[in-house]
């Protein structure tokens, strides 16, 4: 057989069910909503569809998104490629990221092996696709019911809005008119929350909206009980990412990544799986692993490049699902706000790199401040009336931060910096370090640069330049050590012929803050260096410490750059210099050659318009 032959036959049976007959899968996605929200996990709202889901199935105690936005998460979840390492991990998108070559979502490999896939109707893709490949039909009409074959086998999936974040952006006066089911006195706020009337109102009004989203998921079960389907199909409820409430959408904590996920296993097909109907799991499971799961499930194996494991199906147990005790998971930029946080849940322990810690989490996104509760939250915060607990949300993060879930679930209580915690906080801090390096993290380049160069295939672009991202992460971690141990090769790294090694030295120097004050006259050197992005970290770390008015710099920055993804990083700096550190800043005076993306929102909030 020639080894072309021989190639054709593999790619085959790597598309041929390893049985039969097939069970359909069904993904019934809320949007905007984790775990804490929800009575079937100790608190929040009655869902008594979901519940009877879990009864005849398997609840996940430890289910993650890996991002906690949309476009981001439903990006990850569609690819089964972490987005840091393919490209796709803005939101929203500037430019769309190619997937490597050959590689197909596992939507388009499930229509391959004969099921018929659609999609009601949400996508939110951040990498280039062929929405034909993709689907048999991508609509608000889309349903399993118009194969044309009654016999074959389908994919479904359907997403619920009514728990989205705009679901609770209302007026002052909507608090008066429009009173909810749940009664607002009875709330359990987190303990990073102000407790006033508006909190209290947005989360009664919350749990509202889950109860309509449970109706609506039993709508959608009643058809299949309807069409006999039910217990041929595997049915996956969750949250697309964490719950709406201030500092879950957009934040790499537990509220932001820490999903429901409910999987009820049909009669039909539970030899498919040796889990009891009826239980719950403590394993780990998160976004990448739903793909290579239903993959599974239907007797097809999952792409080699893929970063997830199928926990369902041929080939899984109980007790390896029960060992599996870590998740990943990523925060970049959220509309015109960038971040760059990084999260590993491991066991009890969850542990944050927060690579540009100086910027607080409260940092403006117009969007988000629609939303009264945020509002009032910074102007509680500006006037003093917030306790130590309710503050940090409004203040810079340190570099890295541990938190035991388990006693502290809101990850209020940072151990970074406890002794008896120090052996925990090395080994964490170890296995992020390592995760970065193995995934050839592409956020250590600026948007701009990955945007210019990366995007035609992230995945190989990261792994020729493994070395190179290896090094800024390490450049990044000398935040993480004493300032004498660090002053050296920070200022080596300022002094660098890389660009990138320069720009890192600056944003490492601005997480490290006052105790960098040495570094002054070398960062000085970069305010006129070639590279527009360097020139901005170097402006940006200097008005940190109030070393130097920044705004001058970064204005011309502004009308020099040919980017929109430059001029987006440096309105950041700006925002956050002139809101944080006091600097003025004369918007008149800027006259941008790219007007492109997300600028509009911040030259709109400069300007003293409200929250576009």
């Amino acid at each position: 057989m020639s080894f072309q032959r021989f190639s054709i036959l593999l790619a085959c049976l790597a598309l041929t069910p390893l049985w039969s007959k097939r069970p359909n899968v069904v993904f019934l996605v809320s949007e905007d909503n984790s775990i804490h929200y929800l009575k079937h996990y100790g608190y929040g709202a009655s869902a008594p569809n979901i519940e009877a889901l879990a009864a005849k199935g398997l609840t996940f105690n430890h289910a993650f998104s890996n991002s906690p936005v949309c476009s981001v998460a439903r990006s990850t979840l569609a690819t089964s490629i972490l987005a840091p390492r393919g490209g796709f991990q803005y939101h929203r998108k500037s430019a769309k990221a190619n997937l490597p070559k050959g590689y197909q979502p596992w939507s388009a490999m499930l229509r391959k092996a004969g099921y018929y896939a659609t999609n009601n109707w949400k996508t939110d893709y951040n990498f280039v696709h062929d929405m034909k490949k993709l689907w048999d039909a991508s609509s608000r009409k889309a349903s399993w019911r118009n194969r044309p074959d009654k016999e074959m086998p389908f994919f479904h999936m359907q997403s619920f809005a009514h728990s989205h974040e705009s679901s609770l952006h209302f007026s002052k006066g909507a608090m008066d008119s429009s009173k909810t089911g749940h009664d607002p006195a009875k709330v359990r706020l987190a303990p990073y929350f102000p407790d006033t009337p508006t909190f209290r109102y947005t989360h009664a009004r919350y749990l509202d909206r889950i109860e309509v989203i449970d109706e609506q998921i039993g709508v959608v079960i009643d058809k299949l009980r309807e069409d006999g389907l039910l217990e041929d199909t595997f049915v996956f409820y969750f949250g697309d990412h964490g719950g709406v409430l201030p500092r879950g959408k957009g934040y790499a904590y537990e509220s932001g990544l820490h999903v429901p996920l409910v999987i009820r296993i049909p009669e039909n097909f539970k030899h498919l799986t040796d889990h009891e109907r009826g239980t719950r799991t403590d394993g780990f499971v998160s976004f990448i692993d739903f793909g290579p799961t239903v993959l599974n499930l239907a007797g097809l194996r999952a792409n080699p490049l893929c970063d997830g494991r199928a926990f369902l199906g041929k080939g899984t147990s109980v007790k390896e699902l029960s060992s599996r005790d870590e998740a990943f998971g990523y925060a970049d930029r959220f509309d015109e706000k960038y971040d760059l946080v990084r999260f590993i849940r491991k066991g009890r322990y969850s542990y944050l790199r927060n690579l540009q810690g100086f910027y607080p989490d409260a940092l403006q996104n117009n969007y988000r401040y629609r939303m009264l509760a945020f509002t009032e939250w910074r102007n509680l915060f500006k006037q003093g009336k917030l306790n130590e607990i309710q503050s940090q949300f409004h203040r810079p993060r340190p570099a890295e931060q541990l938190f035991d879930v388990e006693k502290d679930p809101h990850e209020v209580n940072d151990l970074s910096g406890d002794p008896k915690h120090s052996e925990t906080l090395k080994e964490m801090r170890r296995l992020m370090q390592e995760k970065l390096r193995e995934i050839n993290d592409l956020s250590f380049f600026p948007e701009s640069h990955m945007v210019a160069n990366a995007l035609g295939d992230g995945v190989a672009y990261g792994r020729k330049r493994q070395a190179e991202i290896a090094s800024l992460a390490g450049i990044a971690d000398l935040a993480l050590l004493p300032w004498e141990e660090a002053r050296k090769p920070l200022a080596q790294a300022m002094a660098s012929d890389n660009e990138w090694d320069r720009y890192w030295a600056c944003i490492t120097a601005s997480v490290i803050g006052e105790s960098a004050k040495p570094l002054v006259a070398n960062a000085k050197k970069l305010l006129s260096d070639e590279n527009l992005m360097v020139r901005a970290r170097a402006a940006e770390f200097l008005g940190s410490i109030r070393a130097f008015d920044p705004m001058p710099t970064l204005i011309g920055i502004l009308n020099e750059s040919k980017s929109s993804q430059e001029v987006l990083l440096t309105f950041n700096t700006v925002v956050y210099l002139r809101d944080y550190k006091g600097y003025a800043f004369d918007l008149s005076k800027v006259n941008l050659k790219s007007k492109a993306g997300e600028s509009s929102r911040r030259t709109g909030y400069l300007s003293g318009k409200k929250n576009l």
